[in-house]
């Protein structure tokens, strides 16, 4: 095996030794092709977190902007598909405009005169 310095202008990249390989298959040449197994995927809540102290009329707010922006990504993406697959997305599309429904319902019940909860004092995430 080659040994590659600082200044190789050949010096391989990870990109340029990955090799796809779907299971089952293999290239005919080597029958003890490895595929690497995929890393332990890490929570959600140890990437994105919410700051403390965001009030609950915020918190509401950007859940139901969250989830009409989910519902306008699925619905451009069920017009792309047919058959059963546009149906299954029709579904899940129903699904989060019931839950922003249900999110601008609680919302709406805490806070009954206000739409939004821009008119309080701005909080900082």
């Amino acid at each position: 095996m080659k040994k590659f310095d600082k200044n190789d202008a050949q010096r391989p990249t990870d990109a340029s030794h990955l090799k796809l390989v779907r299971l089952g298959e293999t290239s005919g040449r080597d029958t003890n092709i490895r595929v690497r197994k995929p890393r332990r995927s890490v929570p959600i809540n140890q990437i994105f977190t919410i700051a403390p102290g965001v009030d609950t009329l915020t918190l509401l707010h950007q859940a139901s902007v969250t989830l009409a922006s989910l519902n306008a990504v699925i619905a451009n993406f069920a017009h792309k598909l047919d058959g059963s697959n546009r149906a299954m997305l029709g579904a899940i599309q129903q699904l989060a405009g019931i839950a922003q429904l249900l999110v601008n319902q609680a919302r709406d019940k805490l806070d009954p005169g206000n739409d939004t909860p821009d008119d309080h004092s701005p909080t900082r995430h």
